[in-house]
């Protein structure tokens, strides 16, 4: 792993690992440049097992969920007081996204880790299907528009690797488009990487049985009939097929680049607790500083 991605802490390190798709599994096989070697269309790469990450798990969790919540809190205003750092340090963009079943917690996520963060230079972006002039388009080009620009943090809401999950599950694109795919997300974002954002990927991983109960909270409390929607239970029936396409495309699109974290998230305050430590030690590992003084205000007085 590269860095900004790649932890000075020896602790963080290990347990961050374990919660990344494999080196021998995920990334791409690259050249002696660095960069991904080419493969035929649709050649399956070795894929990741979620049997092996548990949802229940809380890896980073001090064991006291009072002490979790305020370690999430901590954490939200030691994050905003960076941000307002890379907002002025200007040398590099963040793209945050979050994919995840209906009910994994990506609202509850912007909510508990973004939520202390100025609105100046943090942006999130939540994404429906297409409408019809995104469709005329490639299914990149709405994504494109949306990235950040220099000193901005951005949140994606789902993201565009829904175009390799419900076209998949519902078989709308064949093996070899699905893998045609893979390989353009991997170099639309090494394009993103080589240009200043840093790509940091969250797939958060909850359990059937935990789907099945927030669900079933939603439709007990009329205040939140407006989250529910019909196709959230015809999603749940293709449960298997859509945890087998997320096996697939974390093993294709893990890379050193833009590397995916998969997170636990049964407990919502180790949901957040996890993702803040993660962002935190990337926007440590920048060496973010204020822009040098202008000489030219040492001296000024205003009258």
């Amino acid at each position: 792993m590269q860095a900004p991605f790649a932890s000075r802490n020896k602790d963080l390190a290990k347990r961050w690992s374990r919660w990344q798709p494999g080196v021998g599994t995920g990334a791409p096989d690259l050249r002696d440049d660095g960069q991904p070697e080419r493969r035929k269309t649709g050649k399956h790469r070795d894929e990741v097992s979620l049997q092996d990450f548990d949802p229940t798990d809380k890896p980073f969790s001090t064991g006291e969920k009072n002490q979790d919540k305020a370690l999430v809190e901590s954490l939200a205003l030691e994050l905003d007081e960076l941000q307002n750092l890379f907002y002025a340090d200007r040398r590099y963009k963040l793209l945050v996204i979050l994919q995840g079943t209906d009910t994994s917690g990506k609202d509850g996520t912007i909510r508990g880790v973004f939520g202390r963060m100025s609105a100046l230079g943090v942006h999130t972006v939540g994404w429906k299907a297409p409408n019809e002039a995104e469709r005329a388009h490639d299914y990149l080009w709405r994504i494109h528009q949306q990235v950040p620009q220099a000193g901005d943090i951005t949140i994606f809401n789902r993201s565009h690797y829904e175009d390799v999950l419900v076209p998949v599950v519902n078989g709308w694109i064949t093996p070899e488009q699905q893998h045609q795919r893979y390989g353009h997300i991997n170099d639309f974002e090494r394009m993103l990487s080589q240009t200043g954002t840093i790509v940091l990927k969250f797939m958060l991983h909850i359990s059937h049985e935990e789907q099945r109960q927030r669900l079933q909270e939603r439709l007990d409390d009329p205040t939140k009939h407006w989250k529910f929607a019909m196709s959230d239970i015809d999603a749940r029936k293709q449960w298997s097929q859509y945890q087998h396409a997320y096996e697939q495309l974390l093993a294709a699109t893990h890379t050193p680049w833009a590397p995916w974290t998969i997170v636990p998230a049964d407990s919502k305050t180790h949901r957040n607790l996890m993702i803040a430590t993660v962002l935190r030690e990337v926007l440590r590992n920048l060496d973010l500083r204020y822009p040098p003084g202008d000489p030219a205000l040492a001296d000024f007085k205003v009258e």
